[in-house]
């Protein structure tokens, strides 16, 4: 059976794991995100009992398979059904809760297995490779424990069950619980059982608080509860990063080569991800990714900043292909590392701002901002200003065609507006003054430059007639207002040359790998944003309740849609279109106080 994204995710916010409905975890890394994928065969299909790279819990002569989430939890559930009418439930999480004054999150992966009626009779494989799937680890063990051991990590199972078992994998007979615990080289002093129990038990309670204190809105609830879930567990808590995704190399579609590296923090991504959040009321993440931002931004040359980071901060992410791995569903290359680090995207010091903006104006932060930390994005504006006219690789990151893309252009504009609002808050007169007007001037640039008179729309370009996805945000960056001709006119010419069906595609023009195949998700998200301004409501809500049936079996989506079949391709779970559901229910849903 081949390799799908029918998979779901938990984690604790320092690592996670996806796990395919028959419980074999298909993808985790060591000790962190961008870390060494232990468990890897979602890039390496095997056969069932074959092969290496994963962690199974096999029931004998399964025939059915239930999976689901704990209800408002990152806690997976998998019931496996055999011939017999034996059934087991596997429960899968990563412990995460308050312990001592702070957030515990050991790096651990707890697997609980459970008779629930029969006589189950089960197999553990649990077969951890390093290296990137090069080479197998050494194994020593003890009474009650397995070391897997490689060059720069060692995973450590403790188990009640036989070790004998987990070693030679032999099938044995599941009397009640067996517990699996995946952890660093530790001894655990206490019964394992007990230990999960309890972790489990604080764990959901920490979820379902965490839960509680949404802010959300009354249809789709538990839409949005999932994707927020699944956007927090895309936080790397230690530094405040925020990843892209969770895996690597998931092909846009397929043998299409455009095979990427996306666990790692997009300034571009992750603003909307904590734009969203924040509009869900939670600003513990939204606070932890600013003071990662600004100590990037402070540690960057010349105030030049990238489009993306390593989750510690790191600038250098050296992109290679490797030859270990042949990827999902054997469509290489398999890639590590990612060169748009190297890119020159001008729209990333709007985004920068944007994102700080947050600490001027929302009185529920800690530390809010002032004229101190205002005059350290000052430089970001003035690169903005110097930049916003010149070429650059634009928001989907083309690697051989740089230039002067309108999108690049107006995230400049915006750099400029909001240093001007936040001058105004904090009383600077002068120097709102002189954002203003650098904010005007770059707008009459884009008005002149990129409105193409004969499409009667803005054009991905300047003086150029190709359109762009992104320029559906026109409305959401308050660069045109909603009954502003152009912006209707602008979404009418997307939908006319770029909607496929119910989808909208990023561009159609020839890029780097040839003409894009699928549909970028988080653009028909935007395209129903821009329905709702323009007061299309219903057309909006047809098309987010098809997006929605897109979903996976837990609710989460993937970067791409293949609009002849559904189908999810690229990398998963993607924050950009998990943060489109969250903002595109919340524009759509009734209001709470004329829903009864």
């Amino acid at each position: 059976m081949k390799n799908s994204l029918e998979l779901g995710l938990i984690g604790n916010c320092h690592i996670s794991a996806l796990i395919d409905e028959y419980g074999e975890i298909v993808w985790s890394c060591l000790p962190r995100f961008d870390g060494d994928p232990i468990f890897c065969s979602l890039l390496r299909e095997h056969p069932a009992g074959e092969g290496a790279g994963y962690c199974s819990v096999e029931l004998l002569d399964r025939v059915a398979t239930e999976q689901s989430y704990l209800a408002n939890t990152a806690v997976l559930v998998t019931r496996l059904t055999d011939k017999h009418g034996a059934v087991i439930e596997i429960t899968d999480f990563a412990p995460r809760f308050h312990q001592y004054g702070r957030m515990f999150m050991p790096l651990m992966i707890i697997r609980r297995i459970h008779r629930i009626q029969g006589t189950p009779r089960i197999c553990v494989r649990v077969r951890p490779l390093c290296e990137y799937g090069s080479q197998s680890c050494t194994i020593t063990h003890g009474s009650h424990h397995v070391r897997y051991v490689a060059p720069s990590w060692t995973l450590r199972l403790t188990t009640d069950i036989s070790v004998t078992a987990v070693l030679e994998e032999t099938p044995f007979f599941l009397e009640t619980n067996a517990t699996l615990i995946l952890g660093p080289d530790e001894t655990i002093p206490v019964a394992i059982n007990d230990l999960c129990r309890r972790f489990l038990d604080e764990t959901t309670a920490r979820w379902r608080d965490w839960v509680r204190n949404l802010s959300i809105p009354f249809e789709w609830q538990e839409e949005v509860i999932r994707a927020a879930i699944t956007l927090k567990l895309n936080t790397f808590q230690d530094t405040g990063a925020i990843i892209a995704a969770m895996t690597t190399s998931i092909p846009e579609a397929p043998d299409s080569g455009r095979n990427w590296d996306y666990r790692y923090c997009w300034l571009r991504d992750s603003y909307f991800v904590v734009n969203a959040l924040n509009r869900l009321s939670t600003t513990n993440t939204m606070e932890r990714y600013l003071n990662y931002l600004i100590n990037v931004v402070a540690g960057t040359p010349h105030a030049h900043i990238q489009p993306v980071y390593g989750i510690d901060g790191r600038a250098r992410l050296d992109e290679c292909e490797l030859e270990s791995l042949p990827g999902y569903r054997g469509m290489g290359p398999v890639r590590v590392g990612n060169q748009a680090c190297e890119q020159i995207q001008h729209d990333v010091y709007g985004w920068a701002i944007l994102a700080v903006a947050h600490v001027f104006f929302d009185q529920r932060l800690a530390h809010r901002g002032g004229e101190a930390l205002f005059r350290r994005l000052e430089p970001l504006g003035e690169m903005a200003v110097t930049v916003h006219n010149q070429p650059d690789s634009g928001p989907w990151e083309t690697r051989n065609n740089l230039r002067v893309h309108t999108f690049s252009s107006v995230m400049c504009w915006a750099a400029c507006d909001r240093l001007s609002r936040i001058s105004a808050h904090l009383g600077l007169t002068d120097r709102g003054v002189y954002w203003r007007d650098q904010a005007d001037r770059i707008h009459e640039t884009i008005c002149r430059r990129a409105w193409n008179e004969k499409k009667q729309s803005f054009t991905a370009v300047f003086d150029g007639d190709s359109l762009d996805a992104a320029l559906l945000l026109l409305h959401d960056l308050g660069f045109l207002s909603a009954d502003d001709p152009r912006f209707a006119q602008t979404v009418c010419a997307i939908e006319q040359e770029l909607r496929h069906g119910s989808y909208i595609y990023r561009y159609v023009e020839t890029d780097d790998f040839g003409v894009p195949e699928n549909a970028f998700v988080v653009c028909t998200f935007w395209y129903i944003y821009a329905l709702a301004a323009l007061n299309r409501g219903d057309e909006a809500r047809d098309l987010f309740v098809n997006l929605l049936s897109r979903r996976n079996r837990h609710g989460l989506l993937a970067e791409h849609i293949d609009p002849r079949n559904g189908d999810q391709w690229g990398n998963f779970v993607q924050t950009y279109s998990m943060v489109g559901l969250i903002n595109a229910a919340i524009r759509l849903s009734k209001r709470w106080d004329s829903a009864f």
